[in-house]
């Protein structure tokens, strides 16, 4: 049976949903996340920077642009690293971490920016015994915000 992405008790097919709106719910989901984990949290106006929030750790402030999966095909969740522009990958000027949310499995992947520079997507399996993505080691890494310093 294929789970749903719940947001205040409120249950929602995500396949029945404009990419815009499952965004507008991981963004949701994120905000709910960060606060419950002691984060002081601000939202940006507008939506034409590259990062949707910026968060205090208590150490520094953090770039973050949040992105999410919803469907998972025959190779797992796939999470695209790259802004409107599909062309040109997320760079240190623009972002400090990309945070994944893959809804059906409601589970977060926190990834540096250092990361991803290369690469346009992500492949994730986090339900999966016998498939693993190399980035399985940010699985619920938000202790990385809280550890590096500047």
């Amino acid at each position: 049976m294929k789970k749903r992405l719940r947001v205040r008790g409120t249950r929602f097919d995500g396949d029945k949903l404009s990419p815009k709106r499952r965004g507008e719910l991981a963004e949701a989901a994120f905000l709910e996340k960060v606060v419950s984990l002691g984060f002081q949290v601000s939202k940006p106006w507008g939506e034409s920077g590259p990062y949707d929030f910026v968060l205090d750790s208590g150490r520094r402030m953090w770039r973050v642009q949040v992105k999410s999966a919803h469907c998972n095909g025959k190779n797992g969740y796939t999470v695209h690293a790259h802004g409107n522009n599909r062309e040109a990958t997320y760079s240190i000027a623009d972002i400090d971490v990309l945070v994944a949310y893959v809804a059906p499995e409601e589970v977060w992947y926190v990834v540096p920016v250092e990361v991803f520079l290369e690469i346009k997507s992500m492949k994730l399996f986090p339900a999966s015994k016998r498939r693993r993505s190399k980035f399985e080691v940010y699985r619920e890494a938000w202790g990385l915000m809280r550890r590096k310093g500047k």
